[in-house]
């Protein structure tokens, strides 16, 4: 028999939080910005160029990493510089790829 675990669950607000910075994640191209800004810090255009989608799509797909926390930005002149906020997320990362690689038979 399993021992139960006494670590008292999250609130529902709590699950709603983490869907939404999921959410914000589950875009190829925003996987490919935050992959990058792990790197260190890039400007709009770097990322523009590295995603090969024009400079509105990548400010939108920014946006969103940023309302969600992820990202964050500095404006220096007419750039504007991205970085991670929180870089742990490439944790997430490291565990999703556990789960790819433990469901290929």
């Amino acid at each position: 028999m399993r021992e139960l675990s006494t670590t008292p669950r999250p609130a529902r607000e709590m699950f709603a939080e983490r869907a939404r910075v999921i959410k914000a994640l589950a875009h190829p191209s925003r996987l490919l910005i935050v992959d990058e800004l792990s790197r260190g810090e890039r400007c709009v255009c770097e990322l523009t160029e590295l995603v090969g989608h024009d400079i509105s799509t990548v400010s939108k797909h920014l946006s969103l990493l940023k309302k969600s926390g992820i990202v964050t930005d500095d404006k220096r002149g007419l750039q504007v510089y991205y970085r991670l906020r929180t870089p742990c997320v490439m944790h997430f990362f490291s565990c999703i790829e556990s789960v790819i690689r433990a469901g290929k038979p």
